[in-house]
């Protein structure tokens, strides 16, 4: 395969998942009117997933750093295929499930003035933190799906050089994931 090839591919998939993320997240079309009984299991299933993405980075960077390059590469196609089993149960939670927002004691998807004062100054630590690990998640996708793709191939070099901005932002996005997961499951009324 050519650097063009996977190029305009890493593109398309990227594209393609920001776009699906978008249109579900927007209700574009419209969700079931009836929640699934399994949709509030997912929340709690993507703060697993992401803290072992978590920890399984900080073990391939043991492996790498140590020469155990098969080692590795193993925990990194495990932790790419958590990460897609992730970014599916996100979609569909985000689907299925009513928005949920920072405060909302009551459930009702308004912020009263008491709610709003309840929450206090934590309010805005959560959305720096939520908008930092939306934005880098979104950014880090074409960065994974490229280093994965020249570690695959033992182009060490550019793999090297992917990996550099790819490793640090994508622990970044895990671990966000699970503090995001953290604050936010106490206002989960589905």
């Amino acid at each position: 395969m050519t650097d063009k090839f996977i190029f305009r591919f890493v593109a398309a998939v990227s594209i393609f998942v920001f776009v699906v993320v978008l249109v579900l997240n927007r209700r574009l079309i419209p969700a079931p009117s009836v929640v699934p009984s399994f949709t509030h299991y997912l929340p709690i299933l993507n703060a697993i997933l992401n803290g072992t993405c978590s920890v399984l980075l900080l073990i391939s960077l043991y492996f790498i750093m140590h020469g155990k390059v098969t080692m590795h590469k193993r925990i990194n196609i495990l932790t790419f295929c958590l990460s897609s089993l992730f970014l599916v149960s996100y979609i569909v939670f985000h689907y299925l499930a009513p928005e949920t927002r920072y405060g909302d004691l009551n459930g009702d998807g308004k912020l009263s003035p008491g709610e709003i004062t309840s929450s206090g100054s934590i309010r805005y630590v959560y959305y720096v933190i939520l908008t930092s690990h939306i934005i880098l998640a979104a950014g880090v996708l074409p960065l994974i799906l490229l280093s994965f793709y020249r570690g695959l191939q033992m182009q060490v070099e550019k793999h090297k050089k992917l990996v550099r901005w790819a490793f640090p932002i994508w622990l970044y996005v895990t671990v966000t994931g699970v503090i995001v997961y953290l604050m936010i499951s106490p206002y989960y009324h589905f």
